[in-house]
């Protein structure tokens, strides 16, 4: 496919499979492609083949994907990498799970399948035992060839790569809908159980955990923060995974304002739903490059965002004017001096300590009263 490369709709299409099966920053990445997939297959369902967490969160959620299909673990595809790719047939060793989750996916007879996960070199041949009419997808140099397949570029707007991919389908985006993630009425309540509502509050979520410790802001700054906005009359909420209980502990124990800690305890933990319907209330959300920041950008809540270098391209939303982006452009290790761009060192020493509270409380303060 060259740049001037249109693709045709494929006819006949009644069933999609795309496959994601990764973290919820990851699926917020997908949605313009996801939305462009119904925008111009409407009446086709759409499959996404995920993770149990897919699931739970999309069951009864009105949106681009009508099913979500669980897989099972396999290697380099949603899990770690400790066996050797796929064969276009059963391989003799493999789980008799997989087999038989490969047989469900060829009964469903897709006519279009797509691979959004990565460069190809095990999604790829996974994909293709699908049987689907067309597969498209990304491929690195070393992966198989799929019917019709892109270059897998790094580091690129992940967003505009799976709406490329989507183009090698023949979908193009309609209106990009706003909020592009729908809150329900569930979410509302569980949000409102957590956190119940108070009149004409100012909300604001701070969100001061991240899955790599690389992109986490200090915990220190983000009570001061915390702090300076409350003394201007915003209600504060530290919210995090019970994995991140003791970071958020932190932050609230620094503050010297009151605020909510949202990770204390099993009892109030958000689940996903319920963090959206918070979110939607939220008049501010303050938060390193992770799942919950690229889920309040989806719902069109003002958000600051603290970045490292390459994952502001990466997370780029499409609409960029409700983000205020915070950015550190250190790239070598503090601790050994390696460059991480390429490479990643075995330390997990903070890339972004070099942003500091004056500038996040100047953005802060910007997006609460522009």
């Amino acid at each position: 496919m060259t740049m001037a490369t249109r693709y045709p709709l494929l006819g006949g299409v009644r069933k999609i499979a795309v496959l994601r099966p990764n973290a919820v920053g990851d699926f917020v990445f997908a949605l313009p492609a996801l939305h462009a997939l119904k925008h111009s297959y409407p009446d086709a369902e759409l499959v996404l083949v995920g993770k149990a967490w897919h699931r739970a969160f999309l069951d009864g959620r009105p949106g681009p994907v009508d099913r979500v299909v669980e897989m099972p673990p396999v290697p380099g595809v949603g899990m770690p990498i400790d066996a050797p790719a796929s064969d276009a047939e059963a391989r003799p060793d493999e789980p008799e799970a997989v087999t038989r989750f490969i047989g469900r996916m060829r009964d469903e007879r897709f006519d279009l399948a797509l691979q959004m996960f990565g460069g190809g070199l095990h999604s790829n041949p996974f994909l293709l035992r699908f049987g689907a009419r067309l597969t498209v997808g990304a491929r690195a140099p070393d992966a198989p060839a799929l019917d019709r397949s892109l270059p897998y570029r790094e580091p690129v707007n992940r967003r505009l790569a799976l709406l490329e991919i989507a183009a090698l389908a023949g979908a193009w985006p309609g209106p990009l809908p706003l909020p592009e993630l729908a809150v329900t009425a569930r979410d509302r309540l569980e949000a409102a159980r957590a956190l119940p509502p108070l009149p004409g509050e100012r909300l604001v979520l701070l969100q001061p955990g991240s899955s790599d410790p690389r992109r986490r802001w200090p915990a220190q700054r983000f009570a001061l923060l915390g702090d300076l906005l409350a003394q201007q009359g915003a209600r504060i909420a530290v919210n995090g995974t019970l994995d991140e209980a003791a970071l958020v502990a932190e932050v609230v124990g620094r503050m010297r304002q009151p605020a909510v800690n949202l990770a204390a305890s099993r009892a109030n933990a958000l689940g996903l739903g319920g963090l959206c319907g918070l979110l939607e209330r939220a008049a501010l959300v303050v938060s390193n490059d992770t799942g919950p920041l690229h889920l309040a950008l989806a719902l069109g809540v003002p958000s600051v965002g603290i970045f490292w270098l390459t994952n502001l391209l990466e997370g780029m939303p499409l609409r960029p004017s409700g983000l205020h982006a915070a950015l550190a452009v250190r790239t070598r290790c503090a601790v050994c001096g390696q460059d991480n761009l390429m490479r990643r060192c075995a330390h997990d020493d903070s890339f972004v300590d070099e942003v500091s509270l004056d500038e996040v409380a100047a953005l802060a303060r910007s997006a609460l009263y522009q």
